[in-house]
């Protein structure tokens, strides 16, 4: 192909969500010369996934959601996990403190808010907790968690829950008063705005991926503009594919080896949603519980504060439902034309292997807005059916990957697909991807990028960004203390 028949591009990222806008932002301050371009399908940024009604805006920290903390059958409890995700969420503070500190990026509260974290149980679920805490509550990253039995004390945290239960009902709870909520569709557009400022750097809408295919050492890649039909080809030396559940196809599109035997399981989500300001008043917290058996762990019911362009409201659910398209505004012949060769024995063997889900998924779908209602009466047992309505959440695609054992395995979580030359990147998965954005990417550029990883620009300036990073957070309780109190402190938490 002739030079002038292309644009020349350092990197291409396509899906204008929270990961590409993390992405080209880190590569953007540790490498301000290089030219890169962001293409969406819609109109603007966070339509999907990064939407703050599509997620639960929870800054996954560990602090409150159960499943990152599973107890063993010898009734040991795990909690590697949440040590983790809640370090990872440390190095995310960090990066946009560190946006807010030396740029104009604009003011954290709108994306960031402190949000107390409470994880409650009923009945038998209470011995559970109980444990839970006092193994979690010896580590610095969770010394600040409280645990209570007392209904008084549990109606000053979360006043709606207590009112009309009833009294002979055994109960618990944890807080940690330092949680966050966030609206990562604000700060997704605050990226790319800030983004947009830069030079060498564009950020395109209306542009749909329509081919893909290598050219030697770098990617050719169709882009063809929705609007008015017309079409170009970019030649990238890198390409991330961070589409949410559009990341799947386009990586199968690469045609790299890579990506042979993945497959995606699509799970939708509703929610019930409260603006009533005199409801909302009572409720200042993140309030987990437990999933039912055989649910997904995206589908942990909650009792959620949300501030999304400075109004509270509470979200209830999520209430789990399936649909054959990957991206909310996709097709229904999204799932149906990811089947191929690599893949279907894996997508065969996790049908076989997951009927409890099929059954838990088809039981919701069929839910009517009595028996929604009656799931969170048990968080909120006066509440009021004239408050609360119905609203469809995002889609998450689920990673259906090869096993040598049983053939496929449907795997919660994110995993990042790279090419052997890593000139090509997909994020695969959901939750608890937005929290923990920064590390995953992070991840991206030492694994892509390893010879400019290790050069001088490069580590002092993620030095200088990342003055910890996630193994240290994890084992220096000094060193913890140090950064949480200084994002604190720049994200105006403590105002």
């Amino acid at each position: 192909m002739a030079q002038n028949d292309y644009e020349a591009m350092d990197v291409l990222l396509v899906g204008a969500g929270i990961m590409s806008a993390t992405l080209a932002t880190l590569l953007k301050e540790v490498e301000p010369g290089i030219k890169l371009e962001i293409v969406e399908l819609q109109e603007s940024g966070a339509i999907e996934s990064s939407n703050p009604w599509n997620n639960a805006g929870t800054g996954h920290a560990g602090l409150c959601e159960l499943n990152y903390t599973p107890q063993a059958a010898d009734g040991s409890i795990d909690i590697k996990k949440a040590v983790q995700i809640n370090a990872q969420f440390e190095v995310s503070k960090q990066f946009w403190a560190h946006l807010v500190d030396k740029h104009a990026f604009g003011s954290p509260r709108n994306f960031i808010n402190p949000v107390p974290h409470l994880s409650f149980v009923r009945g038998k679920d209470v011995p559970f907790l109980k444990k839970r805490f006092e193994v979690l509550s010896k580590h610095h990253a969770f010394d600040k968690m409280v645990y209570t039995e007392d209904r008084a004390q549990l109606g000053e945290w979360a006043p709606l829950t207590m009112p009309g239960r009833p009294a002979d009902e055994q109960i618990a709870a944890t807080r940690v008063e330092h949680g966050t909520d966030v609206n990562f569709g604000a700060l997704t557009n605050q990226l790319l705005t800030h983004l947009a400022k830069q030079a060498n750097t564009e950020v395109r809408y209306f542009q749909k991926v329509v081919g893909l295919e290598r050219d030697g050492d770098a990617w050719l890649v169709d882009v063809k503009n929705t609007q008015n039909g017309q079409s170009r080809k970019i030649r990238a030396k890198f390409v991330f594919l961070g589409a949410g559940g559009g990341a799947l196809p386009l990586l199968q599109m690469s045609g790299i080896p890579e990506s042979k035997g993945f497959g995606g399981f699509p799970v939708s989500g509703q929610w019930l949603r409260c603006d009533n300001p005199e409801v909302v008043q009572h409720h200042q917290a993140k309030v987990y519980s437990q999933a039912e058996v055989g649910a997904p762990p995206m589908s942990v019911p909650h009792l959620d504060t949300r501030v999304v362009d400075g109004k509270k409201s509470l979200l209830f659910g999520p209430y789990a439902g399936f649909s054959t398209k990957f991206l909310r505004h996709g097709s229904f012949l999204d799932l149906p034309l990811s089947v191929r060769t690599s893949n279907l024995l894996p997508m065969l063997a996790v049908a076989r292997d997951n009927m409890d889900l099929t059954r838990y998924l088809v039981r919701e779908v069929m839910q009517s807005m009595e028996q929604r209602l009656e799931s969170l009466r048990k968080f909120y047992p006066q509440a009021n059916p004239a408050d609360w309505r119905l609203e469809t959440a995002g889609q998450r695609v689920q990673i259906i990957k090869k096993d040598p054992k049983k053939g496929g395995i449907l795997q919660f979580g994110t995993e990042l697909v790279a090419s052997a030359d890593g000139t090509i990147a997909a994020l695969l998965g959901a939750s608890p991807g937005a929290s923990v954005t920064v590390s995953i990417m992070l991840g991206l550029l030492e694994r892509c990028f390893p010879e400019q990883y290790k050069s001088a620009q490069w580590t002092a300036k993620l030095k200088e960004i990342f003055p910890a990073r996630e193994k240290q957070l994890q084992t220096d309780a000094a060193a913890y203390r140090e950064i949480n109190a200084y994002t604190w402190q720049k994200l105006q938490l403590d105002q």
